[in-house]
């Protein structure tokens, strides 16, 4: 099963470095958000401040280096390297599924960045099925042997469904989030993978006690489309057929925001304009994944810092543009909503 798990992971990373695992007509609706030009913005580009808090942690800009791998050694470089460019810049970071870590505890080094990063907002990561049947406390270790701020619980059916050997019962998630959230000492997360969360689901979690969400809409990175690319036979044709499936990123901050919950926008975000527009819809951050590893498997560390620089030179921009000097005016800022993504905000 480790072996299996691990043999995932590294077919994860070679297939996330292309392109051929976005999703193919599906968008992220950011592209709807239409921010309003200020002419007259009467600052100095010195006073916007990109400064955010998230989860307890100051982030010096509203970006996370978001969840992708970990279990083996590949993996454990490119955590390394990753979060190390996260505490220069002040960021945030996601850590992959753990489950090969709970499965095969010799592998908990891919996952250990602290060193790397001793102040940075650090995420872990589990499934909500494995949650499930695991006991608090051992997620609680699992937690502290990586030093995590926070715990991100992954929702992923769909993917799921097209995996080889993929999980097929789904029940006692609500209970799951429930539980955790009494008695976890760090918040919960909780993190769709490619699919976005709806605004049903949004009033569940926030019932049950979460009160941040990594939407992780579709529009970007298609995790559905990465398990069909390694599957065969029906499998194979249930995951072509399901490869769009998905809420948009957009209107996934949309839904979730307004049920209350904080949202970390991830999903198809490759720019400092994707980013100001998802902080303009009311997310609280968002994250960056494939296009890191992209940069990464490019140019090396370099490279990937390289494009996070140009994603917050971006954003300071389109802020000073739109008259903003803080993350919370862009929140307010003037913005006019079209095509599909104005229909999603009428959805109940």
């Amino acid at each position: 099963m480790a072996s299996d798990i691990q043999r995932r992971k590294d077919d994860h990373l070679d297939l996330c470095a292309t392109d051929d695992v976005a999703f193919r007509e599906r968008t992220t609706l950011l592209e709807q958000v239409r921010l309003v030009h200020q002419s007259l913005p009467e600052m100095h580009t010195d006073e916007i401040d990109l400064g955010t808090h998230l989860l307890g942690k100051k982030l010096r800009a509203p970006l996370i280096i978001a969840s992708m791998t970990g279990g083996t050694e590949r993996a454990a470089e490119i955590n390394r390297e990753l979060a190390t460019i996260a505490e220069k810049r002040g960021l945030g970071f996601g850590l992959g599924s753990q489950r090969a870590m709970q499965k095969n505890p010799d592998t908990a080094w891919t996952y250990q960045v602290r060193k790397a990063a001793p102040t940075t907002l650090l995420l872990g990561n589990v499934g909500v099925v494995q949650a499930r049947d695991y006991s608090t406390d051992i997620l609680a270790k699992m937690i502290s042997d990586i030093g995590a701020d926070a715990l991100c619980v992954h929702m992923n059916p769909a993917m799921e469904l097209v995996q080889g050997g993929g999980d097929r019962d789904f029940r006692g998630g609500v209970e799951t989030f429930t539980r955790l959230t009494r008695e976890l000492s760090v918040p919960v997360v909780a993190k769709e993978t490619g699919n976005g969360v709806s605004g049903q689901v949004a009033r569940k979690l926030f019932a049950a006690g979460v009160r941040h969400v990594d939407v992780s809409g579709a529009g970007g990175t298609s995790w559905v489309g990465v398990e069909t690319l390694r599957a065969a036979g029906d499998a194979k044709s249930l995951g072509e057929a399901l490869w769009d499936w998905g809420i948009p990123t957009a209107a996934s901050v949309m839904l979730t925001t307004r049920e209350g919950l904080r949202a970390i926008a991830t999903g198809g975000i490759k720019s400092g304009l994707d980013v100001a527009r998802a902080l303009a819809l009311g997310a609280s951050a968002a994250g960056i994944a494939r296009p890191c590893l992209q940069a990464f498997m490019e140019g090396g560390a370099e490279g990937a810092d390289a494009f996070l620089a140009r994603v917050e030179g971006e954003l300071r921009a389109v802020m000073l543009l739109c008259g903003a000097r803080t993350v919370g005016d862009l929140a307010t800022a003037p913005k006019l909503i079209t095509g599909e993504l104005a229909q999603w905000a009428t959805l109940l």
